[in-house]
């Protein structure tokens, strides 16, 4: 199956993907981030803006494996884990690194994407989808990223719209 590009809307807290013909092909809940969109280092916003995957992370990790700083822990979220470890803002199962291709907007200062660490990635289960809650990176559950995951290379193109 060949992905020409991912768009993914904050108002309606969605991930759309979209096939060589323009149809789109899959529809997910996200969760993106709680202090609404913006591009500023620091701001916990999601950055608006064409960007691409620039790096997929996590392939063949199990199901609800941990990361941290892009690595994986050896770790597998539990309920138990997450008592462990209260306020942890869990990345979970598989990483889609996003960089910002428009410079001033969302690449390079201080809006660069990619050194803000804004991810496609998974979060545990028993967290809400469809309302604005990550601290800026785009959440889905973990199912849907593994899917998505296996659809899209490096590079793909991803708009993120208000």
């Amino acid at each position: 199956m060949t992905i020409v590009h991912i768009r993914i809307s904050i108002a309606r807290q969605r991930l759309f993907l979209f096939g060589p013909d323009g149809a789109c092909i899959r529809c997910y809940p996200v969760s993106t981030g709680e202090k609404g969109a913006g591009e500023i280092r620091d701001s916990g916003c999601t950055p608006r803006g064409l960007h691409r995957i620039r790096a997929r992370i996590g392939a063949n990790a199990p199901t609800g494996a941990v990361f941290r700083g892009r690595r994986p822990t050896g770790e597998v979220w539990s309920p138990g884990l997450a008592a462990q470890h209260p306020g942890r803002d869990w990345i979970l199962s598989r990483i889609l690194w996003l960089c910002g291709c428009e410079p001033g907007r969302n690449r390079l200062g201080n809006v660069d994407s990619m050194r803000r660490y804004i991810y496609i990635h998974g979060t545990p289960d028993d967290e809400p989808m469809g309302v604005p809650r990550s601290h800026g990176c785009i959440r889905m559950r973990n199912r849907d990223i593994i899917e998505l995951f296996e659809l899209v290379p490096a590079g793909t193109a991803v708009e993120i719209v208000e």
